[in-house]
C-alpha cells in the first residue's frame, strides 16, 4: 500500500505486539475442559440498537414485493442499518453497462424509507477479472487492474449519494473471495487505489475495509492475520472503518468452555484502538438454521439459531464494537447451498422465523436506549455464568444472564422482579422477603426491576 506511509511507528509496533499476545491467546484454552469460567462484562458505552445493530440484507436476490415485506419486517424491529452485496459481475456485466434497472428501484425504496446502507461490491465483473481463460469461477478472481474496481465503485457512489458506507469487497483473507490465495498486498493495493479515487471523485464518502473472515486469519498463510499484514503497509493512515466477521461454533466461541469469542474480542479490538482504528464494525456474524448434511456450523435448528444470536448479541452489545449486523435478514432460495440458505431472521416467505421473535423480544424487554449498569451481587454456585447489567434511562435496571448449565443463584437486597425467558416470551414476577431466588437456564434471560 505505498502512499499510505503515514502510519506510525510507535503505533504499529504495539498492533504487532498486541496481536501476538492475542494469536497465542487464541490457539490455548482459558481453563481445564469441564466447567465454564464465570463472566461479568461491563460494557463500555451507551448503546442506541438502532445505531448498533443492522442485519445483512440479500435484496437482489428477490422481487420488488418481496424485499419491500423483508423492509417492513426490519424496521419493525426498529432497526435501519443493512448491509447490501452488489455483485459486479452482475450489476455490471459489460463494461459500462450498469443494471440501473434493478439497482435504481432497489436504492430509492432504501432511501424513502430512510434506511442506512452499508453496500459491498464484491466479485471481478467479466471485463476485469484476473481468472485464467477457461475458470468456471472467474468472479472468484480479484480485478487485473485495481483501478477498474475503483471506478466502478466511484460510479455508484456517485449515483446513490445517500449510501451510508461503501465497502472495498468481501472477506478477501479467505481464498474463496481471492483466488488462487490470498494477497495481503493485492488487496491492499485495491484499498489503497478504490480509497484515492473515492476521496478524489466521491468526497464524503464513508469507506470500509473489506469485512475480513472471522479475525483476518490467511488459511494457506499459516492463519497469519490479513490486517495485521495491512498494519505494516499504513492501512490506518487511511482512516477507514475497520471491518470483520467473527463467526463462530458457539456464541461464547468455537471453544465455549474457553470464552474464546470474547478473549478474541477483547484482545482484537484492544489492539485496534490502540492502532488508530476509530470505527470497529463486526458485520457478518450468524448461524444458520439449517437440517444438514452438516457442513462446519453444528445443526442446531430453528430454535438453536434463536438461542445462539440472542446470547451472542448480548455478549456483542458489551463488548468494544461500534456497530454489529446480523447475517442475515432472509433466508434464501435453492440457489444457495443447504447451509447458507437458512442463515434468516425470516423465511423465504418474508415471515417471522424463531430468532426474528427471540431478537424482537430482547429489544422490546430492554427498550430502545440502553446505558451501562452492573449485574447485581448474587449467591450460589451456577456453572459457567455470563451476567451483564445495564439500565434503562427510566431507571429500570436489567441483568442479562446465562449459564453453561441449569441452576439457581439468589440475589440479597431485592424484594421482586420480573424475569423474562427470551426464547419463549414468558416472564413472571419473583422475589419474596429480603432476596430474590433467580432461575438460571442455559439461555438468555433478563431480570428486570
Amino acid at each position: 500500500m505505498k502512499g499510505a506511509g503515514l502510519f506510525k511507528t510507535r503505533l504499529m509496533r504495539l498492533l504487532a505486539s498486541v496481536l501476538l499476545v492475542a494469536s497465542l491467546l487464541w490457539g490455548v484454552t482459558a481453563c481445564a475442559k469441564g466447567e465454564r469460567p464465570a463472566l461479568e462484562l461491563v460494557p463500555p458505552r451507551p448503546l442506541l440498537w438502532s445505531d448498533y445493530l443492522g442485519v445483512n440484507a440479500h435484496f437482489l436476490w428477490f422481487e420488488p414485493a418481496q424485499y419491500r415485506k423483508q423492509m417492513d419486517q426490519l424496521q419493525a424491529l426498529g432497526l435501519q442499518w443493512v448491509r447490501v452485496d452488489l455483485h459486479w459481475d452482475t450489476i455490471e456485466p459489460r463494461q459500462g453497462q450498469f443494471r440501473w434497472d434493478v439497482l435504481d428501484p432497489l436504492m430509492a425504496e432504501i432511501k424513502r424509507r430512510g434506511l442506512k446502507a452499508e453496500v459491498y461490491l464484491v466479485g471481478s465483473a467479466p471485463h476485469a477479472t484476473s481468472a485464467p481463460a477457461g475458470s468456471p469461477n472467474p468472479d472468484q478472481y480479484p480485478p487485473r487492474d485495481p483501478k477498474l474496481y475503483a471506478r466502478a465503485l466511484v460510479q455508484l457512489a456517485q449515483r446513490y449519494p445517500e449510501v451510508a458506507a461503501w465497502q472495498v469487497w468481501n472477506e478477501p483473507n479467505l481464498p474463496a473471495f481471492w483466488q488462487p490465495r490470498e494477497d495481503p498486498a493485492a488487496y491492499g493495493q485495491l484499498l489503497l487505489t478504490t480509497v484515492e479515487a473515492m476521496r478524489r471523485e466521491a468526497p464524503g464518502r464513508r469507506i470500509v475495509l473489506g469485512g475480513m473472515g472471522y479475525f483476518s486469519q490467511m488459511p494457506t498463510r499459516g492463519g497469519a492475520l490479513m490486517v495485521e499484514a495491512l498494519a505494516k503497509g499504513g492501512l490506518f493512515s487511511l482512516d477507514v472503518i475497520t471491518a470483520y466477521h467473527p463467526y463462530s461454533l458457539y456464541p461464547e466461541g468455537d471453544d465455549a468452555h474457553a470464552l474464546d469469542f470474547v478473549q478474541r474480542a477483547r484482545q482484537g479490538n484492544a489492539s485496534l484502538r490502540a492502532a488508530g482504528a476509530r470505527d470497529i464494525w463486526a458485520d457478518e456474524w450468524g448461524w444458520s438454521s439449517y437440517a444438514g448434511p452438516k457442513e462446519e456450523q453444528p445443526i442446531i435448528g430453528a430454535q438453536g439459531q434463536a438461542d445462539f444470536v440472542t446470547r451472542r448479541l448480548a455478549l456483542m452489545s458489551a463488548l468494544d464494537y461500534d456497530k454489529v449486523f446480523l447475517f442475515a435478514l432472509s433466508d434464501l432460495d435453492q440457489r444457495a447451498g443447504a447451509r447458507d440458505r437458512r442463515y434468516g431472521l425470516l423465511d423465504e416467505a418474508g415471515d417471522a422465523k424463531p430468532v426474528y421473535n427471540a431478537v424482537q423480544r430482547l429489544l422490546q424487554i430492554t427498550g430502545p436506549r440502553l446505558v451501562p449498569g452492573k449485574a447485581p451481587v448474587f449467591t450460589g454456585n451456577t456453572p459457567g455464568m455470563i451476567s451483564i447489567g445495564w439500565e434503562r434511562p427510566d431507571g429500570r435496571r436489567l441483568w442479562l444472564f446465562w449459564g453453561a448449565q441449569p441452576g439457581q443463584v439468589q440475589v440479597n437486597g431485592l424484594r421482586q422482579a420480573v424475569l423474562h425467558d427470551v426464547l419463549s416470551g414468558a416472564h413472571k414476577e419473583i422475589g419474596s422477603g429480603d432476596a430474590v431466588n433467580v432461575p438460571v437456564s442455559t439461555s438468555l434471560s433478563v431480570l428486570e426491576w
